[in-house]
């Protein structure tokens, strides 16, 4: 048995999909804001709490890479550019919160299967 299947708990592998989904989509946020001037640039997103429901369900879902997509229904400038400041901003926002709360719950896994291996000796 490796070493990182030893450690593979049902709560850390799901823990691990929601942190690769909440880095994924602050990059999709970052790439948004970095193009805020770019003429004819689309907001891109993805279909976060689907991709959350897929990871959990998927067992394969690591080979799997959630597809971003267009955002429809953004109000367009006339260079035909859509990103939102204000809505990027909250994005971002929510999603630095929930990846912090995502760590937070990590280590208090690790705490726990310390504690699980510490007490057994």
């Amino acid at each position: 048995m490796s070493d990182s299947a030893f450690l593979a708990t049902p709560a850390l592998a799901r823990l691990e999909r929601y942190l690769d989904v909440s880095v994924l989509r602050h990059s999709l946020i970052s790439s948004n804001l970095a193009n805020i001037d770019t003429p004819g640039y689309r907001t891109r997103d993805l279909d976060f709490e689907g991709e959350l429901r897929r990871a959990q369900g998927d067992l394969q879902y690591a080979l799997h890479t959630p597809m971003a997509r267009p955002v429809l229904g953004l109000l367009e400038r006339p260079d035909g550019n859509n990103v939102s400041l204000e809505r990027e901003s909250l994005l971002l926002a929510r999603t630095q919160l929930g990846f912090n709360a995502g760590v937070q719950l990590l280590r208090a896994e690790f705490r726990r299967l310390s504690l699980a291996i510490n007490e057994g000796k």
